[in-house]
């Protein structure tokens, strides 16, 4: 790509994936919000302090009543590609939707960047690029226009959205043929690859990616994760969902996971494996398991297969 992706303050030094690194407060039965205060080692520093760039404090949501939210508090840190997960139900979606400013809290508040959500909702959008879960793409435009007017809507000129667009439809290996059909004619995978493009157009300094492999091919899942990795090398913060565990062991910082709207536990892998009870040798699917409840579930067996 001809530009890099948020060009914002950071330490720009390479972070390994899930950092073992052990701090006060860990162990079994330790408090998640606990270590929700504690910056992780590899954050950048602004004047010696820890740069915040998502703050999530109390946040609540309730659709009728079901609590989709309950309470949630959590710090990302600038420049983290950090892993939020949880089963199906578990307040995820409702969760970005929320830092997105798509949704409003019943109560708690969040703030990206230091912007309050609801308060200053335009300043957050200006900052941000977001990858919904379900696609959301005018279906009659072709990915060329798309760009286009996302780019419009960020106020970016004629010329940084035609240099941006083509290194973008590249790295997403959507053809020449491709960029001028309308997106109606397109699969789930190429149209989740034409809103991750449209994610990343304005260099957005946090992105919020819900489960942005769904659909998409193994050889441009990565080339399109070499491209995070480098933008959260120069700064930018990734605000990461998804069910696919290996991708986000390798690639994340820090995760938390969430059940039932609350927070589990929160940390590198090793801090999670001991907020859990876990063994060291267990893996973030023992993790994942343990936590959210599925290991002791009762299940039956289907007689009539095999």
């Amino acid at each position: 790509m001809t530009e890099s992706l948020g060009e914002s303050p950071g330490d720009g030094g390479a972070r390994e994936p899930l950092a073992e690194v052990p701090r006060e407060g860990a162990g079994p039965g330790a408090d998640p919000g606990a270590a929700a205060e504690m910056p992780p080692e590899s954050a950048p520093t602004l004047a010696g302090t820890s740069a915040v760039a998502v703050e999530i404090a109390g946040l609540t949501r309730s659709f009728g009543s079901k609590v989709a939210v309950s309470g949630l508090d959590l710090k990302v840190y600038a420049g983290e590609f950090f892993g939020f997960l949880g089963p199906n139900g578990a307040g995820k979606s409702t969760t970005i939707k929320m830092l997105c400013g798509l949704l409003r809290p019943d109560s708690g508040s969040a703030k990206v960047l230091g912007f309050d959500v609801e308060r200053e909702s335009l300043e957050v959008r200006r900052r941000i690029g977001v990858l919904p879960e379900e696609s959301v793409l005018y279906e009659r435009l072709t990915p060329l226009e798309m760009l286009s007017l996302v780019g419009r809507l960020h106020g970016l000129t004629h010329e940084q959205i035609r240099d941006r667009s083509g290194p973008l439809l590249d790295l997403m290996e959507i053809a020449a043929a491709d960029r001028r059909k309308m997106v109606l004619d397109f699969s789930q995978g190429m149209r989740k690859k034409v809103s991750l493009a449209c994610a990343l157009l304005p260099a957005p300094r946090v992105l919020f990616l819900d489960e942005p492999f769904n659909g998409i091919d193994v050889v441009s899942v990565r080339g399109i994760r070499e491209v995070l990795r480098d933008a959260v090398a120069r700064g930018v913060t990734i605000f990461f969902s998804s069910h696919v565990l290996e991708l986000v062991e390798k690639l994340c910082t820090r995760i938390a996971i969430i059940a039932q709207g609350k927070l589990q536990v929160l940390g590198t892998l090793s801090e999670v494996r001991s907020q859990a009870g876990l063994l060291p040798e267990a893996s973030l699917e023992d993790v994942f398991v343990h936590v959210a409840g599925r290991s002791g579930a009762k299940r039956g067996t289907l007689e009539f297969l095999g």
